[in-house]
């Protein structure tokens, strides 16, 4: 009976791993696919920056629950970090284009000792890593409404 019991907590614990990405899966892979990156979104277990320019955002949008954070603009790190700190313990994931901004950032990080972000390399348009946000299907908010809901201490 015993064994029975341990059996049943082993493979309830192993469906429970395989059913959706962790916040501990988040914090050691650091390259995501924008699928994953938006189920993490959904489930609430990561925070999305898009560090690309405001002309850019205007002209295709930018992924809906993601934090406009222009890399291009003044105070960049500051906000940055003050995003890690509205995170709440939780990954925060930085997309751009096609993944250069994003990986030359997540690099600066890794060099500094920070650990904690995610690069989404596929980015808005895509890269040999995947097709992309828009291309996927997934969904976008035009830039008005992602700048009124950005947080104030991002703004």
């Amino acid at each position: 009976m015993m064994n029975h019991i341990n059996r049943r907590r082993a493979l309830t614990a192993l469906a429970a791993m395989v059913a959706a990405p962790s916040v501990g899966f988040a914090q050691t892979a650091d390259v995501w696919s924008v699928g994953q990156t938006y189920d993490g979104l959904i489930t609430d277990q990561i925070r999305l920056i898009d560090i690309r320019s405001r002309a850019e955002w205007a002209e295709t949008g930018i992924a809906e629950g993601a934090w406009p954070i222009s890399l291009h603009e003044d105070r960049f790190s500051e906000r940055l970090f003050a995003a890690r700190e509205l995170a709440g313990g939780r990954p925060v994931a930085l997309t751009c284009a096609t993944g250069g901004r994003s990986g030359s950032v997540m690099r600066s990080l890794r060099q500094a000792g920070y650990s904690g972000f995610i690069d989404v390399s596929e980015g808005m348009l895509g890269s040999s890593l995947g097709p992309g946000w828009i291309a996927a299907g997934l969904p976008i908010v035009d830039l008005e409404l992602a700048l009124a809901t950005l947080p104030e201490v991002l703004a």
